[in-house]
Order: C-alpha cells, then sequence, then structure tokens
C-alpha cells in the first residue's frame, strides 16, 4: 500500500490519535538528498513525525516546519509539511559515515548530536511543554541492506482531557506490548493496523485515511 496518514479517536473520547506509514516518502528523500543510511534514518524519522504533526493542524492551508540542530555530524535537519501531511526535508551532511550503537542498530542519537534528543523524544517533549498535551510518539526507520528503505513511519497518541487513569494505563501497555515500531512496520502492517495494535482494548474510530506523499514545491525555473 502507498504512504498513507490514518487519523482515529477512541469510543470514549479520551484518546486521539494518528499514524503514518513513509517508506516511499523517505525512499524518495534517499534518492534526492543522496543519504547514506544513519542520514536516512534521522530524517526519515524526521519526514514521518512533520507530516503527522502537518495533518494534525487546525489550520486548512498551514503548514508546519521541523527543525533539528543537535551538534552532531549530521548539522541540521529539516522538514516542512502541508496541512494534508505531504512533506519535503532536508539533512544538512546527509553522507556521514554509518555510526551504530550495535552491529544492525543505527546511533541515529549520535548521528543527530548530543545537544538534542532523538526525534521521537524531542516530538513527545514539544506537546507536553507548548501544547499541554501527555503525547506518546513513536517513529521508525528501517533501512535495507543495499541501502534503500525497507519500512518507516510511526505513530502519535494524544490524551485529551478528562482520561482517567485508567485510560493512561491502557495506553502504556498497549505501546509495551505493541514493541518496536520498525518491527511492527517490517511485518506489513499498514497505518490502521499500527494504530488498532497500539491501542489494543480500545474502541478505535476511524476519522480519515489520506495519502501522503513526498512533495517539493520548487518549480523548473528555480533548478
Amino acid at each position: 500500500m502507498h504512504d498513507h496518514i490514518v487519523r482515529a479517536i477512541t469510543g470514549d473520547g479520551y484518546v486521539n490519535a494518528i499514524s503514518i506509514t513513509s517508506r516511499e516518502i523517505v525512499e524518495c528523500a534517499r534518492n534526492m538528498h543522496k543519504t547514506l543510511p544513519t542520514a536516512t534514518a534521522a530524517l526519515g524519522r524526521l519526514l514521518s513525525a512533520a507530516a503527522m504533526m502537518g495533518n494534525m493542524q487546525k489550520v486548512e492551508d498551514g503548514s508546519i516546519t521541523l527543525q533539528i540542530k543537535g551538534g552532531g555530524p549530521l548539522g541540521t535537519l529539516l522538514a516542512v509539511s502541508d496541512a494534508q501531511g505531504n512533506v519535503r526535508g532536508w539533512v544538512e551532511n546527509p553522507q556521514i559515515s554509518m555510526l551504530e550503537k550495535y552491529r544492525g542498530k543505527l546511533d541515529v542519537g549520535a548521528a543527530v548530536g548530543n545537544d538534542g534528543m532523538l526525534i521521537a523524544e524531542d516530538i513527545t517533549q514539544y506537546f507536553a511543554q507548548s501544547e499541554q498535551i501527555p503525547t506518546a510518539c513513536a517513529l521508525g526507520v528501517l533501512v535495507d541492506v543495499d541501502q534503500s528503505v525497507r519500512a518507516a513511519g510511526g505513530y502519535i497518541i494524544q490524551l485529551l482531557p478528562g482520561a482517567p487513569d485508567a485510560t493512561i494505563d491502557q495506553i502504556e501497555a498497549g505501546i509495551r506490548s505493541a514493541g518496536n515500531v520498525t518491527a511492527l512496520l517490517d511485518s506489513g502492517m499498514d497505518a490502521e493496523q499500527l494504530l488498532k495494535k497500539v491501542l489494543d482494548g480500545f474502541d478505535v474510530e476511524i476519522l480519515e485515511t489520506a495519502p501522503v506523499e513526498y512533495r517539493c514545491y520548487c518549480s523548473r525555473e528555480k533548478g
């Protein structure tokens, strides 16, 4: 299935959720910017987050820009999304050597830098501090042995006002039970299946399913 975003709410009205599958978006960015695996993983996470946050906007023709300056070898990362979730992005140093935590696990945190946090934690902190909304965010990019993007995507789950402690406990249990988002995406889950896996036990009402893509607004005249 092509890249898409799914927005949902639980039947009790206490949980708002959005998820994305973004393999084609991240692969397009990889080809356009000639990123090596570590940059692909970092930029891919940011693109996925920006797409979801853009789609979450209340402004019909608005846009959102995410910028990460972590002081690491990747330099600045930038992603811009429109109100539908179509997104584009850029990384300052796309061809740094691969950094690994251990064999087969890219060390995106070290590549982004210690001045910032991993991108999913950045998003969670933003919502908690700026929007006063308790939020859980998970992002993942799986780079294949040929350096192409094998899977990418993620989810954002938010508690709405009045949510009881039992709802919080159930969300936390669902996230723990679902496990690593990259593995879920690699298993073939689409965005709706991903949300329902994480929100296990909730009555999940799908509000919207919409296609998204990497969309550059540069004209031919601009190059």
